[in-house]
């Protein structure tokens, strides 16, 4: 096992920093997720630890030895890509011993290890076949298997399974992680979808314009999201984040008990969805959309003009344009400053 830290790593491209500073460290053994919108860096952040991007600044270390400036083969790293990248033309034993064979790794050993990446895998019967021949998460364990029988310490992985439909998305996460905890491997596992950094991370860093939002594990960044972006990235639906003058007569009072002192024009109040009950006692808002989902519905709400996710359990004869009061804990509350967005403790 093999930790991977980050110091001060910075990419740019004719100017503009495509990463920006980026420090944090993976620890040996956990599974760790690169999390952001499309453009925040994750990937080239990857790029830059497995050495196909060089950095403009910074350090990196893998196993407490700097590889900064080394090529990817001397890295000790493995990694899977969105495409998979399989040859077509090869088999899959083919393909999951092709950087063996490069590597000149006798013919015993290589053997060897596809025989154990196989039956970890649950692919001895499907060693023959090519990749056309395969379906979508059959490819995906061909690629996880070739970063297996490498046998590195460190294993990067870029969107693995944005190419897999919803239900074989989830089985798979399953598979990547049971299979992470099992060798004990170091993960570092690009994803644009929150759910599967909260069900699958140790840690999650997540980005946002080349820099860190907040790094953190899953269940710190849903419970005290450390600033108005992070609140609204992670969680589904995500969090409730109002000016607090949205209140109206009510923002006087909750501000002044909650944040004595503080100037409710440059707040922002945080409410998750969960956590904002039905009660006649609580602010009047108007029910825009009715979204029921089985267990529990989603009334989308406007509180004033600003809208408002209300989750109920169940099923309830609501419809839009019905008016409902909503109340909440003062402990369910989270406060932002407006200008800088970042949390108030």
């Amino acid at each position: 096992m093999a930790a991977v830290e980050l110091e001060g790593v910075a990419k740019s491209w004719g100017g503009a920093a495509a990463v920006d500073g980026v420090s944090f460290c993976a620890p040996a053994g956990r599974l760790v997720a690169l999390l952001g919108p499309s453009g925040c860096g994750k990937s080239t952040t990857l790029r830059l630890i497995a050495g196909l991007e060089t950095a403009s600044a910074g350090r990196i270390a893998i196993d407490n030895r700097e590889v900064t400036d080394l090529p990817p083969a001397k890295r000790g790293v493995s990694m899977v890509f969105q495409s998979y990248a399989l040859f077509p033309h090869l088999s899959v034993a083919e393909n999951i011993v092709f950087g063996l064979k490069v590597r000149d790794v006798p013919r015993a050993e290589r053997e060897a290890r596809l025989r154990r990446t196989a039956g970890i895998l649950g692919l001895e019967a499907l060693l023959e076949r090519k990749p056309s021949q395969l379906s979508g998460g059959q490819q995906q364990r061909v690629a996880l298997g070739r970063a297996i029988v490498a046998e590195t310490p460190v294993c990067l992985m870029d969107e693995p399974l944005s190419n897999l439909d919803a239900q074989l998305r989830v089985e798979m996460r399953r598979e990547i992680r049971s299979l992470q905890r099992r060798l004990g491997m170091t993960m570092l596992y690009v994803t644009h979808d929150q759910v599967e950094a909260m069900t699958m991370a140790d840690q999650v860093v997540l980005m946002k314009n080349g820099r860190i939002e907040q790094d953190a594990p899953p269940a710190e960044l849903y419970e005290r999201p450390a600033s108005i972006f992070v609140a609204r990235f992670v969680g589904t639906p995500p969090m409730n984040v109002v000016p607090a003058a949205a209140l109206g007569a009510e923002a006087a009072w909750a501000v002044a008990s909650a944040q004595p002192g503080r100037d409710p024009a440059k707040l922002a109040l945080g409410i998750r969805s969960e956590a904002v009950r039905l009660d006649p006692g609580g602010l009047p808002a108007r029910v825009a959309a009715v979204e029921y989902l089985g267990a529990d519905t989603l009334l989308e709400t406007r509180l004033g003009e600003e809208a408002f996710i209300v989750r109920v359990p169940g099923r309830t004869g609501l419809n839009p344009g019905d008016t409902v009061r909503l109340a909440w804990d003062a402990a369910a509350a989270h406060w932002f400053d407006l200008s800088s967005e970042r949390r108030i403790d």
